[in-house]
């Protein structure tokens, strides 16, 4: 494969680690992850073959929802360590040749932001609109039907104020008014500030929450477009949100936020823009926001995340989005969703099912991100009502039990207290399930779930230096019925063939081209080859790849 070579931008092609800084490694011992944890671990993470770190929010916050509410968006929590340690940490990442990204959270702050606080205070002072207020002086009256994703109406009354504020999430994490010029320009001089610090890129938190419909008209009435995750009893999910987010108003601040990032190409630095879109109109939106690599360089929406696998997922969401953008993101799980080993269940060995989806998820086209935990193939942990913290558990009437279980520590030594992860309690329970998938367990395995993680890692990454193949070529799938996934990458006449049997049935195709089974990441796969071509046999709860000549 060696089509005319082009320079590659770093995020092409690349695969991401996210990881969530409160179950990564604790080193003080209180029993929550740090920054110091991750520094501790690069070297793991080096290992991993991936090309960067997007970390989720380490700001100073009272940690309500667990950091995503922002009380200053310019200081590390005290939890996580200081700035200092943050300096450290981009410092050494860089050394690895790897990059940085950070969690932006721009649609909303923490209720204790000063601000916010300012904007109680003094309602005609300079933060008097930096929020979406209503004024009223019938509290219970609300000022139209909009819902918050976490339970209950978007809006809350403030007492001292005498009016209402609007809030897509938590009460605690009240809406910004970017309608407001001066907040538009406070954001993009937070972003600046962090780009002068180093960081080499953003994952844009809910980025199409920046805007609301100022004249506050109701949503329509009746089910959501949206993709059913989380809890699909949510109430949030029987509107159509046309008027509290998704405004047009959103491509201008972030055409605004892509100027910034590009003008430090004169600085000789590629800055990186992630968008999270979760929305109604996720196409149409997707393809606003991305649509010829503007204003976002990618998006990643919520189509694989879904609660369920019907047949066809897989293929109809690449298809669908790798048409808008080649540079799409995709995962199988993330900080907000069941994992996926526990979410698409099957009647697989769980060591099967986990390297199966991490060899699909490794040949998708564009950008893939593996959530920390996915390169050992954790699962779902079930958690006692009273080790639950998440609020979006408690927030619903129903039997959903909130996020916390797809967020519990990383295991890394079997045969430490709390698994390694930490000398002091930690935050969350740790699980039984997980002593025999810790780190130091894998790193002892050939055929581990994480050194087979790794090794299509660096495959990725050595194919898509010689071929470009994961940023340039073209897609088809051959099977997505519900119980396999099979399809090629295409490029300039060679194919690389991605597949995994779930179901319990094997799958034979006949006159292929030749090529070679890479032996190395596959299993459960017969190869024969003569000089009329090839053939394979996918065996039940088989997976591999094929490379083979057109």
């Amino acid at each position: 494969m060696n089509p005319k070579q082009s320079k590659l931008l770093w995020w092409e092609g690349a695969s991401l680690y996210q990881i969530y800084p409160r179950s990564f490694f604790d080193t003080n011992a209180d029993g929550v992850g740090d920054l110091k944890g991750i520094h501790q671990k690069l070297d793991y993470i080096e290992s991993l073959n991936v090309d960067g770190l997007w970390i989720s929010p380490f700001y100073k916050s009272p940690m309500v929802d667990f950091g995503y509410d922002v009380s200053d968006y310019r200081d590390i929590d005290p939890l996580f360590g200081n700035l200092k340690d943050l300096e450290l940490l981009l410092r050494e990442t860089h050394k690895r040749g790897l990059k940085l990204i950070i969690d932006l959270v721009l649609s909303h702050t923490s209720e204790q932001h000063l601000w916010f606080k300012e904007s109680v205070e003094n309602p005609q002072g300079p933060y008097g609109d930096y929020y979406v207020w209503v004024p009223s002086d019938r509290p219970n009256e609300l000022p139209n039907n909009w819902l918050s994703v976490f339970g209950g109406p978007a809006w809350t009354y403030h007492e001292r104020r005498k009016a209402f504020y609007f809030h897509n999430f938590l009460k605690e994490q009240p809406d910004l008014n970017l309608h407001n010029p001066q907040v538009r320009k406070e954001l993009l001089d937070v972003a600046k500030f962090w780009l002068d610090f180093g960081v080499d890129g953003f994952r844009l938190d809910a980025c199409n929450c920046y805007f609301h419909d100022q004249s506050l008209r109701d949503n329509p009435k009746g089910p959501s477009g949206e993709v059913k995750v989380q809890d699909e009893e949510n109430p949030y999910f029987s509107m159509v949100h046309l008027h509290d987010k998704s405004q047009p108003e959103n491509i201008d601040f972030l055409n605004d936020l892509r100027s910034l990032t590009d003008s430090y190409q004169e600085k000789g630095r590629d800055i990186f823009l992630l968008g999270e879109i979760f929305c109604d109109r996720e196409e149409e939106t997707t393809r606003s926001y991305t649509g010829g690599g503007r204003p976002l360089h990618s998006a990643y929406n919520f189509s694989l995340l879904r609660n369920d696998r019907p047949g066809g997922i897989v293929r109809d969401a690449v298809m669908t989005y790798h048409s808008i953008s080649p540079m799409t993101a995709w995962s199988f799980s993330n900080h907000d969703v069941v994992r996926v080993v526990s979410r698409w269940g099957d009647g697989l060995s769980l060591k099967n099912r986990a390297k199966a989806y991490n060899l699909i998820l490794s040949g998708l086209p564009g950008l893939i991100i593996f959530y920390q935990g996915e390169e050992l193939g954790l699962t779902e942990t079930r958690l006692a009502k009273e080790h639950l913290h998440d609020p979006f558990g408690s927030n619903i009437d129903s039997p959903y039990p909130g996020r916390d279980g797809c967020r519990t520590p990383i295991p890394w030594q079997s045969d430490s207290p709390s698994l390694g992860f930490s000398k002091g309690e930690p935050w969350l329970p740790l699980s039984s399930e997980h002593q025999n998938l810790s780190v130091n367990i894998q790193e002892t395995e050939g055929e581990s779930i994480l050194n087979h993680a790794r090794k299509l890692l660096d495959l990725r990454k050595t194919i898509q230096k010689e071929s470009q193949i994961f940023s340039k070529g073209s897609i088809h799938f051959w099977e997505d019925d519900g119980e396999a996934i099979v399809y090629a990458l295409n490029l300039e006449g060679d194919s690389l063939v991605f597949m995994a049997n779930f179901g319990p049935r094997p799958l034979r195709w006949e006159g292929l081209t030749q090529g070679e089974l890479i032996k190395e990441v596959s299993e459960g796969i017969e190869f024969y080859e003569n000089e009329q071509g090839s053939r394979v046999e996918l065996l039940s709860g088989g997976f591999g790849i094929l490379k083979l000549k057109n």
